[in-house]
């Protein structure tokens, strides 16, 4: 009997590093157009024209895999349940000397809370993109606080992002298999997936 349990399916995973690869050339090209004193970061991509030009197609790639995998998974990632609540209020246990396994879903609702975010996150910095793409079609007014809002969820994605790979790796381990092979261990299904875990054992 395999010791092993399917949590994700290649396209998933495809979708997910894409949307993964699209992310560090944004951060890579983003970071000379974020600040004067990471100019030097365009040269990664052969000039300043070059380095928005692959910022632009970065962007494009990366909001459609956003949404694709935001719409592959929304009835989960939106429905919250009492289980769901009690981790949010214990923060996961991630901040307490008593561990606590909260039964939960195919999702924690730290990931739900993040998937929701990535999503909105992933529409609002496309669609200032695109206002600052196109300048001159939207006036200074509007192209200024595109910008503002740009820059903040730029950084509250850098953020993001941390907590989300030290939580997928160190934080967690096992949990990056799901993602590299679509499959995890049935000990780390239980522990963290509990009621995710009883349903897809019962279906069998």
């Amino acid at each position: 009997m395999s010791n092993y349990v399917d949590r994700f399916d290649a396209f998933d995973r495809i979708v997910h590093w894409t949307l993964a690869v699209s992310f560090i050339l944004l951060v890579l090209s983003g970071l000379g157009l974020f600040a004067h004193t990471f100019f030097g970061y365009f040269g990664l991509f052969g000039g300043p024209q070059q380095g928005i030009m692959a910022h632009k197609i970065a962007g494009v790639v990366f909001l459609v895999c956003s949404v694709l995998l935001f719409l592959r998974h929304m009835g989960e990632l939106c429905r919250f349940d009492a289980d769901d609540r009690r981790w949010i209020v214990k923060m996961g246990g991630y901040l307490s000397r008593r561990h606590e396994d909260i039964p939960q879903g195919k999702f924690n609702a730290g990931q739900k809370l993040f998937g929701i975010f990535s999503f909105v996150a992933a529409l609002v910095m496309g669609i200032t993109g695109y206002v600052i793409w196109e300048p001159t079609a939207f006036g200074r007014e509007l192209t200024q606080f595109s910008l503002m809002l740009h820059g903040l969820f730029f950084v509250l994605w850098m953020v993001g992002m941390i907590v989300h790979v030290y939580l997928a790796t160190i934080g967690n381990p096992g949990t990056l298999e799901g993602m590299l092979y679509g499959q995890v261990r049935k000990a780390w299904a239980r522990k963290h997936a509990s009621k995710w875990f009883q349903k897809v054992a019962g279906n069998r």
